[in-house]
Parts: structure tokens; sequence; C-alpha cells
């Protein structure tokens, strides 16, 4: 009986160590399924992390997505600001004064309203010419639509002909110094193929520079509904275009003559003088600061427009901007206040 009883007994703990055992294992599977679904899910997300910064990358790497970043460099105004001796708002449209290096607003009025630029758009038409990249030394044969006689007399051309033979650098001068609508029509085409396509690389260009409140259906600023901007996206296009060499060397020329070989073979010289008036002496200059260079823009819907690269008596650049003022005598006269109301020092 003795025997019997040990027997039973330990048959019963043998039972309990193989339940034990059992459980043990069941519990270390369960614990090894667990740890091998946290590693997959660890991975996953590490995959989906990678993946979406490769997307983010691809998609989102763009002026527009950097605008916080681009803006570092610029002047920026979400309001007016006031300035001591500032031109009087009872005629001015919209203003402003940039102080380049210092990346500050010392005056802006309406800078963020819809405007009509007029011939200010020949600035972003040279914009595009820089950056495409195109040989300034190319010669360009002028179409039909460039010639000179297809425009209205009261717009203003350089003179240039269908079969005309001249340079991209010449086209340019007379698009920047005499404000040439020919000139224009005829750098669209070389460079864009079209004037449509011309204008789709200028809106492409306006986004890439932030200046997003604009919108081109031309190169030259004749009047379209759907062709506006503002003071500030000027100040944009202007501040790109003032980084280009050629660009600064064209807005400081006295004038410029072109060497231009007509469709019969004969060869003609053009010479084509600035259209502000601080260049040919019908305004007169501010007391204070000097006037580096500029591109002026006049339409009937557009008013008087001028914006200039200016400097302090201390030798630092700015940049001054006036639109749609009603007559010449008041574009040079609110353009003086803001040049002579540079901050003392600056």
């Amino acid at each position: 009986m003795k025997c019997t009883g040990r027997s039973a007994r330990y048959k019963r703990a043998r039972r309990r160590r193989n339940r034990i055992v059992c459980m043990m294992t069941i519990f270390l599977m369960l614990l090894c399924f667990t740890a091998a679904g946290l590693c997959y899910i660890q991975l996953n997300n590490k995959k989906e992390e990678h993946l979406a910064a490769e997307y983010e990358s691809s998609h989102y790497n763009k002026a527009l997505y950097r605008g916080s970043l681009y803006s570092a460099d610029l002047c920026v105004a979400a309001e007016d600001v006031s300035m001591e001796n500032a031109p009087s708002t009872d005629t001015l449209k919209a203003a402003a004064l940039f102080d380049v290096d210092g990346r500050n607003t010392d005056f802006a009025y309406k800078i963020h309203e819809k405007m009509y630029p007029a011939s200010l758009t020949k600035l972003m038409t040279a914009l595009v010419a820089f950056d495409s990249g195109a040989d300034l030394s190319e010669t360009v044969v002028v179409s039909s639509n460039a010639d000179s006689g297809r425009f209205a007399l009261d717009e203003q051309t350089c003179g240039i002909k269908e079969g005309d033979q001249l340079s991209l650098e010449s086209l340019l001068y007379g698009l920047l110094v005499y404000s040439g609508n020919d000139n224009a029509v005829a750098i669209a085409e070389h460079v864009g193929g079209s004037v449509d396509k011309f204008a789709e690389m200028m809106n492409a260009k306006a986004q890439e520079i932030m200046a997003t409140d604009s919108h081109f259906v031309n190169p030259n600023g004749l009047h379209n509904e759907n062709h506006y901007t503002t003071a500030y996206d000027i100040y944009l296009i202007f501040n790109e275009c003032i980084k280009n060499d050629k660009f600064m060397e064209i807005i400081q020329a006295d004038s410029y003559e072109a060497d231009v070989k007509r469709a019969d073979g004969s060869n003609i010289i053009i010479k084509w003088e600035p259209t502000s008036y601080y260049a040919l002496g019908e305004a007169e200059l501010p007391k204070s600061g000097k006037i580096i260079g500029g591109k002026t823009g006049t339409t009937l819907k557009a008013g008087n427009c001028l914006v200039l690269l200016d400097e302090s008596d201390s030798g630092k650049p700015f940049i001054s901007i006036v639109m749609g003022a009603e007559t010449k005598e008041i574009l040079y006269q609110d353009m003086t206040a803001l040049i002579e109301g540079i901050p003392d020092g600056e």
C-alpha cells in the first residue's frame, strides 16, 4: 500500500510538472510571436517614414514650400509702413521703399493691391531671357509679329522691322533702355518659341520667386485684364534682376547704338535713349541719394510707373517703387520724396 501511494503522488507531481512545462512553452511562444510582431511593425514604420521622406523631398522641395526660408533674404511687409516725409497718400496709388542689404521695408503703401504693370513687365521679360541660358551674342531674326509697324502709333517701339537681324543683347538694351514693345516680342519668340509659351515661362518664374500675385499674358505690358501684378511683386522681380551683371550694365547705360542688318542686306545703326525723366534731365534729381537705374512703364489703365535702384549717401542700395501715378509730374514728385526719405545714416 505504501508503494502504491508513492506511485500515485509521483504521477500527480509529474502531471503538474508537465502542465507547468506546457504553460511555459506556450508563454515563450507567445512572447516570441509578440516580439516578432513588434519588430515587423517597427520595420514597417521605418519603411513608411522613409517613403514619406522620399515623397516630401521630391514633391515639396519647391520655392513655394520653402516660403519662410526664401523670405529670410527679402524685405517683407504685411501692411502699410509709414515713413517721415513720405509722399502724400492723397494721390498715391501704390509705393514702397526697400532697404536691400538691411532687408527692411522703410515705406509701404498698398503694396499688395492688384495693379497693372505696363512696361514694368519688361523686367520679367529680361529676367526670363537671362535665366534661359541663351547666348546674348546669338543673332535674332525679327518676325512679322515683332515688326514695329504692327504696333499702334502711341505704343513705344524700337523701330525694328521684319527680317532684321540683330543680337539678343541688342534687343535687351532696346527692351530696358528704350522700352521697345517690338523688342519684347522678338525676345519672347526667340527664347520661348512663341509669345504664349514665353508668357508661361514668365508665370513659372513669378511662382519661383514668390511673386504669386502676378500673372502675365505678354512680354511687353500692353494692357490686358489678365495681366497684372503688385508693387511688392515688382520689388521681388526687380530684386532678382539686379543680381545679374548684364542687367546692371544695361540699366546704367546713357544710350545704346544697335547694329542692325536689314532684310535687304544693308546695315544700319539704331540709337536708343532712356525713357526716365531723371536720365533725360526732365525731372529734378533728388537732393540726397543717388539713382543707379531702373525701369519706367505707362499705359492709360496702369498710369505712370517707375522702379529704381538707388544708393543712400553712404552707398547702401535701396529699391524705390511708385505705381499708378496719374501724371508724370506726380510720379517723379513721389519718387523724389521716397529717395529723399531714406533715413539718415542709411
